[in-house]
């Protein structure tokens, strides 16, 4: 029933309409997880990872039509410029709803700060900004760092950074060439622990959500185009496996422009990397 909400087609006509997409869906898992599982003793230490998978569970239909709709245009045309033109409504359309996800994620962490929601991707921001004071970190997580942190350390959080967004990256790959779909989980995951650094940096305060939303797309639309970027390469390849002779003119034409589309996300990443660690802190 979920995914008669917004169709495919009408999502690349009204990109925006994914924003409200994104927070519904957000919501509604936050709400199961928190109100239906939050008080049993053992799923409750899982709760992180539930989030995650409702969020995947009520948007994955909509996104395997996506990708289906999308591998369709493939099959007609070659060149990577070409594909990436030709896919930019619905990477606006995956962009909104990731937003919308990030609106209502971090609502949920500011709202119940007492929710366990949040546990694992709290854990997963102090390991890539602070590892070496991970358990300070974690313990005291609703501090913002000074804005001195980031430029001192800046080559350091700068290699640390860009390793761990390429690491996302294959995974995303991986999963969308498994499965081409798949790699929403890997967005979902993302969307939550961005969340849980927006709440820490909006020190759980709703009035500064805006500013710490403000703070992390500054340089994650950047990585998150990169992933989306990743997932169609993942498609493509895939397509390019299973509808093709391996020995065919036409197999390697694709297999080049999913290549590619791979270098054009790790560009991405890199410049992403970059905003995040030299021009992010700057302005906020």
């Amino acid at each position: 029933m979920l995914e008669m909400l917004l169709s495919p087609k009408k999502a690349e006509r009204h990109p925006w309409m994914m924003f409200i997409v994104g927070v519904f869906y957000a919501a509604l898992a936050f709400g199961l997880v928190n109100f239906i599982f939050g008080d049993d003793l053992v799923l409750a230490s899982y709760s992180g990872i539930l989030l995650v998978t409702f969020t995947v569970m009520f948007t994955m239909p909509f996104i395997y039509y996506v990708i289906k709709r999308e591998e369709e245009k493939d099959l007609k045309d070659t060149g990577s410029l070409k594909m990436l033109l030709g896919h930019h409504r619905i990477f606006q359309a995956l962009i909104w709803m990731f937003i919308g996800f990030l609106v209502a994620f971090s609502l949920g962490y500011v709202l119940f700060p007492q929710t366990q929601s949040f546990k694992a991707q709290i854990e997963t921001f102090c390991s890539i900004n602070r590892p070496g004071s991970f358990d300070q970190c974690v313990t005291q997580y609703g501090v913002r760092p000074p804005k001195q942190t980031a430029a001192v350390a800046g080559k350091e959080r700068l290699f640390i950074i860009f390793s761990n967004n390429i690491y996302v990256l294959i995974f995303t790959l991986v999963f969308s060439l498994i499965f081409g779909a798949g790699a929403v989980f890997v967005l979902a995951w993302n969307a939550t622990v961005i969340a849980a650094a927006i709440g820490i940096f909006s020190r759980e305060s709703v009035i500064n959500i805006p500013i710490g939303l403000a703070r992390y797309m500054t340089h994650g639309i950047i990585e998150i185009g990169a992933y989306f970027v990743g997932a169609v390469a993942g498609g493509i390849i895939s397509i390019a496996i299973i509808k093709h002779e391996i020995n065919s003119q036409r197999f390697w034409n694709i297999m080049q422009d999913s290549f590619n589309l791979i270098i054009i996300a790790i560009l991405l990443l890199a410049v992403g990397a970059f905003v995040e660690v030299f021009i992010t802190p700057w302005l906020f």
